[in-house]
């Protein structure tokens, strides 16, 4: 049986050089084929805001919409580390209340870490919770929950003043004790700058090839979300098509009766049966 990759197994990834693999994840099911796959990390996404509840951005997601999903996936995966990402305003307002919003993820949730957003802005907040025995994922470079403050969904750190406030914030998060920092939608070759400078593995998402590791939405891999899909997402499978053409294929069958089928029914005795027809029936 596979270990269970944790956050030393992140570290060691690094130092030997070994690429990292993290897929969002939402309910059991997919959890199970994940794992089952050896993926090394699940991350809960607050992403399910847009790819399963429908709506145009993370914002709106709560903490107990998050802690639902979370539950589900732990069920599902039993090797795969298990990231909670912690929603608009739950480590916002103050330390303390990071801290009780990040246990719920791990005591509630069956979660192994928790993910934030932010860099130098956020340090402080990410030492608290890591004091509190919890491990911390970090998130820079293009941050979903910011998409008011910065118009919308673009690359980041494309200028100089940019770029060196993400090398930055890159290393706050890293002295702040987190144990891996994602980089999202940043020119690949600031971030192979950073993943050089930090110690913690950099986990790619529109980030190019030189990360430790890389994410990406399973919904967007296995081509089953229909909104806006970045320039950085490989589709290995069109399963929106496959999934059409089933429905599409039981609507024709039940219409024209071709379902169900006698290999799908349950069959009854005849003297059960005999009893249940009406007398006057059997002498029609």
């Amino acid at each position: 049986m596979p270990d269970k990759f944790t956050t030393q197994s992140f570290l060691a990834a690094k130092k030997n050089n070994r690429k990292i693999t993290m897929l969002t994840g939402y309910d059991y099911s997919m959890a199970q084929i994940m794992d089952s796959c050896g993926v090394d990390a699940i991350l809960v996404g607050d992403s399910l805001g847009m790819v399963v509840q429908g709506r145009d951005s993370t914002v709106e997601v709560t903490i107990d919409e998050m802690l639902y999903h979370c539950k589900c996936v732990a069920r599902g995966a039993k090797n795969a580390m298990l990231v909670g990402d912690m929603p608009f305003l739950t480590y916002h307002i103050n330390d303390g209340e990071a801290v009780r919003n990040a246990g719920r993820f791990i005591q509630e949730a069956g979660m192994n870490a928790v993910k934030l957003e932010g860099g130098k802005s956020m340090a402080d907040t990410i030492k608290a919770i890591v004091r509190a025995q919890i491990p911390v994922m970090g998130h820079i470079g293009l941050t979903p929950q910011s998409i008011n403050v910065f118009g919308g969904f673009k690359v980041q750190g494309k200028e100089e003043r940019t770029a060196k406030a993400l090398i930055e914030d890159a290393l706050a998060v890293e002295d702040a004790g987190a144990f891996a920092v994602v980089l999202e939608a940043v020119p690949e070759a600031l971030a192979r700058i950073i993943t050089e400078k930090v110690s913690i593995p950099t986990i790619g998402i529109g980030a190019g090839r030189y990360c430790d590791g890389q994410v990406l939405v399973v919904n967007d891999l296995l081509g089953l979300y229909s909104g806006f899909t970045p320039k950085f997402v490989k589709k290995y499978a069109d399963l929106k098509s496959t999934i059409t053409d089933a429905i599409n294929g039981y609507i024709s069958d039940v219409r024209t009766q071709q379902f169900p089928e006698k290999q799908h029914t349950y069959p009854m005795s005849d003297a059960v049966l005999e009893k249940l027809v009406d007398p006057f029936e059997k002498e029609k």
